[in-house]
């Protein structure tokens, strides 16, 4: 499938030619014929400057989240008792983590190599990232409510010696309050730091796709005769045309 384009007066005519003796269907055709299309897939210093360096920037702050919510995720799992069954189950802020990492090389990416579809791609993975900050957000508060260290502190304890139930001294009840005060109190700021870096991840993630979306709106809008990309020089047209 081959694709050409054509401008005029503001309008952009994409046609795309199918091949009849290729088995893949219409649509993997559209799309393979876009993604090998110079017009997706060249750098565009246009698409480059409206950028800037802000999805550097973003794209950072993406990994720095994922690095974070991996580390501070894998503390909860194995300490055993800052985890609900969902986080034990699904490891969530591990595979979260690693997706917000690949949010941030995408936005560094789509900088370096300024391609409308590079762009497009990013924009759509960061539009994805808004449910998938929201999620961590949602399952955090849910994981945070279900600490409870009860167990730690209670009226007996049993004495494998004897195979019986104790009463422990007013001394050891009190230390091993203190404990648990102190055990819960960081397992729930583990846990806020967590929720309020997801509040970050979800202000990135639209933040990158706000800019990345300008970006394309301007590229396309903002076109002017001085521009290399969509005018030919003046000496190739006189040299196409003896005639003139």
């Amino acid at each position: 499938m081959s694709v050409t384009m054509t401008r005029s007066d503001g309008v952009t005519v994409f046609t795309l030619t199918s091949d009849p003796q290729s088995s893949l269907p219409p649509i993997c055709q559209i799309l393979k014929g876009l993604c090998y299309s110079p017009v997706c897939c060249s750098v565009s210093q246009r698409l480059k400057k409206f950028q800037g360096t802000s999805q550097s920037v973003l794209g950072a702050l993406h990994i720095m989240v994922g690095l974070l919510n991996i580390g501070l995720g894998a503390i909860l799992l194995n300490s055993g008792y800052g985890s609900s069954w969902q986080m034990d189950e699904s490891k969530y802020p591990i595979w979260m983590g690693v997706l917000f990492i690949l949010f941030g090389i995408m936005n560094i990416l789509s900088e370096k190599f300024s391609s409308p579809c590079l762009v497009i791609l990013s924009v759509a993975l960061n539009l994805s990232g808004v449910a998938f900050a929201i999620t961590a957000i949602v399952l955090y508060i849910i994981n945070v409510l279900k600490i409870y260290l009860w167990w730690m502190c209670h009226d007996y304890d049993w004495d494998y010696r004897y195979d019986r139930r104790v009463t422990p001294s007013p001394e050891e009840m009190t230390k091993c309050l203190e404990t648990q005060d102190l055990l819960l109190m960081i397992l729930r700021s583990i846990n806020a730091v967590l929720i309020v870096l997801a509040v970050l991840e979800l202000c990135v993630t639209i933040s990158s796709a706000v800019l990345g979306i300008k970006a394309l709106k301007q590229k396309t809008e903002n076109k002017s005769p001085d521009d290399p990309e969509q005018y030919k020089p003046l000496l190739e047209e006189v040299t196409s045309n003896p005639a003139a």
